[in-house]
């Protein structure tokens, strides 16, 4: 166990309370549907008769009293006590039932005799707690130390010195009691059950998790929102929280990991699908926008596209017509919003997508958009379904694989880092999504984020600045026009 396992197992303490007050309220139902019983007890006081003995023959008959009344015990419980009060009561049971209700002991080195009976009814428990002492009484002195032959006395008394008396509060079941061990169960549970889960657990929790498996940086950590579905673009619509904070930071862990290379042509995907990939790529891609540099957003995706729904904007021509040569690059992508953002969406889904992407048409693609921005941010396939996205990273700078916080297993995303390893695709680094904002970068609160629209969604936006032919160049790392 790693010395932040603790710490891990304690944020558990939601389900350990929830079996504690578990077991408390199973305690405490337990108790309450037993039936109660009731317990007398009486006491008894054996003697031997000495009359005119001397000092050393009384401390005899001493010592054998109390090696008799240990016998005694045993007696209580026998047909001879019993069958008497079975039979004066009218009780249904038999001898070994009522045997089951009936105590008997001795304190050690003493000549008492403790007798107790259960029963439900408090009453009947004091009546047969009497009869059976009366019972003992008459056995011992008549029948097992048969009386003198001169005096017609038994040498050994018993005497009842505390009489049974009618128990107003029942012995059993004990409420507190049950109550305290129900709640020592439920916490026992609780912890054993929060430490399988955190030894067991093989989703991805924190950034930790996500270091232990590869020696690439985690380039950014995403703010978990719950609204991110209904307002995804948070970067442009509400830049102010700590969710758009959390891309700025991403981007700027990202520039620096590229900042010294040409070709910045970044593959943003994840290990399986629902990891909030294309949320990644979209934000990014407009984070990206407000530095001031050109980016392009490519959906890559052929399967199951979501730039298009994110971003507001047709897909009836896109990546696809592009590939298939039906449309050219600069027809197909769509400028969004005041910066220099341009989208290309996926264009109609084809039945091939991998042999379409594997063809070798992906260079009519990267290569003018590589020439004409500064960056181009795909979003890929995940890359555990299919081969899209390892396909994707071969053409450009490398790729950034998304993790969702308690979705994305520790399996998964290993099997990912080596499918990119075995396709010899470099792994830029990683981005979790979906941690709590106490780990992140971010400042402000959340607020009621609207969906930015793009400036046009009907006509694709041409690359090419009108008179110019030859289209924009490259001057530096910005894209100008001269």
């Amino acid at each position: 166990m790693s010395n932040r396992q603790p710490i891990r197992i304690l944020r558990n303490w939601t389900i350990i309370a929830a079996l504690v007050a578990l077991g408390l309220g199973a305690g405490a139902a337990y108790a309450l549907t037993k039936t109660p019983h009731y317990e007398s007890s009486t006491q008894l006081y054996a003697s031997v008769r000495a009359d005119g003995a001397a000092t050393d023959e009384l401390v005899q008959g001493t010592t054998l009293t109390r090696q008799m009344v240990t016998s005694y015990v045993d007696v209580v419980g026998t047909a001879l006590v019993l069958d008497p009060v079975i039979e004066e009561m009218r009780l249904t049971e038999t001898v070994a039932a009522l045997a089951t209700r009936v105590t008997a002991s001795t304190p050690p080195d003493t000549v008492l005799l403790n007798i107790a009976v259960t029963d439900e009814d408090p009453v009947m428990a004091s009546q047969i707690t009497d009869l059976i002492a009366a019972n003992l009484v008459e056995v011992v002195q008549n029948q097992l130390e048969r009386p003198d032959v001169q005096s017609g006395m038994s040498a050994v008394q018993l005497t009842v010195t505390n009489p049974a008396v009618v128990a107003t509060t029942p012995s059993s079941p004990d409420v507190p009691l049950h109550i305290v061990i129900g709640g020592l169960i439920g916490l026992v549970a609780g912890i054993v059950l929060a430490v399988l889960r955190t030894v067991l657990d093989s989703c991805v929790r924190t950034l930790r998790d996500v270091e232990r498996l590869s020696e690439r940086p985690v380039l950014g950590s995403i703010v978990r929102d719950a609204d991110a579905k209904n307002n995804p673009l948070l970067v442009q619509a509400d830049p102010s929280s700590a969710r758009a904070e959390s891309y700025r930071t991403l981007r700027t862990n990202l520039q620096s990991a590229v900042d010294d290379v040409t070709c910045r042509t970044i593959v943003v995907t994840s290990a399986e699908p629902c990891d909030d990939k294309s949320l990644t790529a979209v934000n990014l891609a407009i984070a990206l926008a407000e530095t001031g540099a050109r980016v392009a957003l490519v959906d890559a995706d052929l399967r199951q596209p979501r730039i298009a729904e994110h971003m507001g904007i047709t897909d009836g021509i896109g990546l696809t017509s592009v590939l298939t040569e039906q449309t050219a690059i600069t027809d197909a992508l769509q400028k969004w919003g005041k910066n220099n953002l341009y989208v290309l969406p996926s264009g109609p889904l084809p039945q091939n997508p991998s042999e379409l992407l594997d063809s070798g048409s992906l260079e009519r693609v990267f290569t003018p958009l590589e020439e004409y921005f500064d960056f181009v941010v795909v979003d890929a396939p995940p890359l555990l379904s299919v081969t899209d996205a390892a396909v994707l990273g071969r053409k450009a700078r490398g790729v950034v694989l998304v993790a969702a916080a308690d979705t994305t297993t520790k399996p998964d995303l290993s099997d990912a880092i080596h499918s990119l390893e075995t396709a010899g695709v470099e792994l830029l680094g990683f981005v979790v999504t979906g941690v709590s904002g106490k780990r992140t970068i971010g400042y402000g609160g959340a607020s009621s984020a609207r969906r930015m629209q793009p400036t046009s969604t009907d006509q694709p936006v041409s690359l090419v600045p009108q008179g110019e032919a030859s289209g924009p160049r490259r001057r530096g790392n910005a894209v100008t026009t001269d």
